[in-house]
């Protein structure tokens, strides 16, 4: 394929992938699951791939190849790389470790491909003095400033080697099996960034587990591999490489060039002999070469990574998947103890539960004697007159009536919200991630909730007020209005709203029965009966609506917890951005076996 179609293909390529790239970011996994670190680092790994590698590798097709360096503590990946480039470029010794900080080494006329962010753009730049050829060209040699500035492991050294060849940089990493997390952590990242890998290994250390997870990794994503056995004692050497070819060819990487380095004594300033890396240096030098080889190097690693990237963004759904499946089932405890507690309320308004006591009795001295209510049925004139009288002071008025059934609703919204939230709660504490997040949800404040249930009964009551007065403003019901009193016509209808026998026994039957007639012809000799229906549902609707409002406050604290899941990509999508990366992958250009 040529160059300007490889480029056509990468343009279109792009928007597919920062679109993966804007779902991984949104992922959190907030959750503690058993794979919920695994999917964490998963995702975070998968995000590192897209930014250092594959999107800029895909903008600059015909950048040179960066070959890491990589492999085990006391490998020899500093020597080697010394060796290759002809002079002592990186720090090489027994203290472990010995590379911190990566160490890039292009020629001369490529430093502007590695001078910005093209690759690793999560690493900050510093450039080393060119080196001449001379003993100079040592790290111990580079201005203390530079080493200053380059003493994080977040920092990338770019040194200028006019003894490699043009198109090809080699990136010294620090030991994938480092005793220092950070080290060991940066090694992963260099090596996905990598369009090709130089695996350094020794004689005895050649099948450890460590370095073999990240060949692993290196078949899965069909990068270019070549394994460099060193410090290979005599007589031994194809013993050790036909048993290394066997690893090699179970991890998808037998076609990888295996280069033997014996076991010899280290010239001056610890470097090998030229001869001992020649094959190497050749293979480098072959590859650097062919540009047309290099792009198709280039668009098999990219490939091959966005092969891995599917597969990962795959794993990385079934991850995403189980933290929903547990989080909709959190948010079911939530949603189900508070509409529940919803649920009770409405009833104890509409059973006739909240008649009896104190509000009875309030409702009677307001009303006069059991007598007057059974006339009222039928002397509506009457029931004006005694209404009347509650105004010249001989009954008890109507704010305590008022207050009556506030303190009433007030106690049974209250035992609801507590009984809500230690029903949440408890459903959490079943659950190993909700028992985590109630870490994060403060302890029930019942003085809290009760003063805010008693400020929403008064901004009921108060509505009430205002829906009598609303309705009473046509000058046919002022006379009337006058005559009863509206805060005596807004206690009625506050005693209709909760009117009804269920619930009650006894002697509560006839007195509740009473007083919802009382109510009933007090408001239809005000407004009409057609009103009064309206009337009561108006204000049972806005009664629903503010506890309902109420709950939803009460239940934030529990939502909070489980919000970052709701900004998460679903899974779904997830699964279907897989399946789009697979559809997009470009055709593979050349067979695995001619690498070698």
């Amino acid at each position: 394929m040529s160059a300007p179609s490889l480029a056509g293909e990468a343009r279109g390529l792009s928007p597919l992938l920062r679109e993966v790239r804007g779902a991984l970011d949104s992922l959190a996994f907030p959750l503690e699951l058993p794979g919920s670190d695994e999917a964490r680092e998963s995702a975070a790994a998968a995000r590192a791939q897209l930014n250092d590698y594959i999107l800029p590798r895909l903008a600059s097709l015909d950048a040179p190849l960066v070959a890491v360096v990589g492999g085990s503590t006391g490998a020899g990946k500093s020597t080697l790389v010394n060796a290759l480039v002809g002079r002592p470029v990186s720090v090489t010794g027994a203290v472990r470790p010995t590379t911190r900080q990566p160490l890039l080494l292009h020629h001369p006329d490529d430093g502007a491909w590695f001078d910005d962010a093209r690759i690793l753009p999560t690493l900050s730049r510093v450039r080393l003095a060119a080196d001449d050829g001379g003993s100079e060209g040592s790290p111990a040699a580079v201005p203390s400033a530079a080493l200053h500035q380059a003493s994080g492991a977040d920092t990338l050294l770019l040194r200028p080697i006019p003894t490699l060849p043009p198109g090809l940089a080699l990136l010294d990493a620090p030991d994938v099996d480092s005793i220092a997390d950070e080290n060991r952590r940066l090694a992963g990242q260099l090596l996905a960034a990598a369009d090709l890998w130089i695996f350094v290994t020794t004689a005895n250390r050649y099948a450890d587990a460590v370095p073999w997870r990240l060949l692993a990794e290196a078949g899965r994503r069909d990068v270019l591999v070549a394994v460099v056995l060193d410090r290979v004692p005599a007589g031994v050497e194809e013993e050790i490489r036909s048993d290394l070819l066997t690893l090699l060819s179970a991890e998808n990487l037998g076609h990888a060039p295996i280069f033997v380095v014996p076991e010899m004594t280290l010239e001056p300033a610890r470097m090998l002999p030229a001869h001992a890396v020649e094959p190497i240096t050749r293979w480098l030098q072959a590859l650097a070469a062919d540009a047309d080889g290099r792009r198709d190097i280039a668009r098999r690693t990219v490939s091959g990574a966005m092969r891995a990237l599917a597969g990962r963004v795959d794993a990385i759904a079934e991850a995403a998947d189980q933290e929903q499946s547990v989080a909709d089932g959190l948010r079911a405890a939530v949603e189900g103890a508070y509409g529940d507690a919803l649920a009770d309320v409405l009833a104890a308004t509409e059973d006739g539960k909240l008649l009896r006591g104190e509000v009875l009795a309030r409702w009677q001295d307001f009303v006069g004697t059991g007598e007057f209510m059974r006339g009222l049925e039928t002397r509506i004139g009457r029931a004006r007159d005694r209404m009347s009288a509650f105004f010249t002071g001989r009954p008890a008025p109507a704010a305590t009536v008022a207050e009556a059934i506030g303190s009433g609703l007030q106690t049974v919204i209250v035992e609801q919200a507590a009984r809500a939230d230690e029903t949440t709660r408890r459903r959490w504490r079943a659950d190993h991630a909700g028992r985590v997040l109630l870490e994060d949800v403060p302890v029930w404040d019942a003085a809290g909730v009760s003063a805010e249930v008693a400020r929403e009964i008064r901004e009921w009551q108060q509505d009430i007020l205002l829906l009598v007065q609303a309705e009473g403003a046509d000058k046919r019901f002022t006379a009337r209005m006058l005559s009863f009193g509206v805060n005596g016509v807004a206690v009625a209808l506050m005693v209709v709203v909760f009117a009804s026998t269920g619930g009650l026994t006894g002697g509560e039957i006839g007195i509740a029965g009473a007083s919802a007639v009382a109510g009933q012809k007090l408001l239809e000799a005000v407004f009409g009966d057609d009103a009064v229906r309206r009337l009561a549902a108006t204000a049972r609707r806005n009664l629903y609506q503010r506890v309902d409002a109420l709950f939803r406050r009460e239940r934030e604290a529990y939502a909070r917890c489980l919000q970052p899941l709701a900004l998460q990509t679903p899974a779904e999508a997830l699964t279907v951005l897989a399946s789009r990366l697979r559809t997009a992958l470009p055709a593979q250009p050349f067979d695995a076996g001619d690498d070698a």
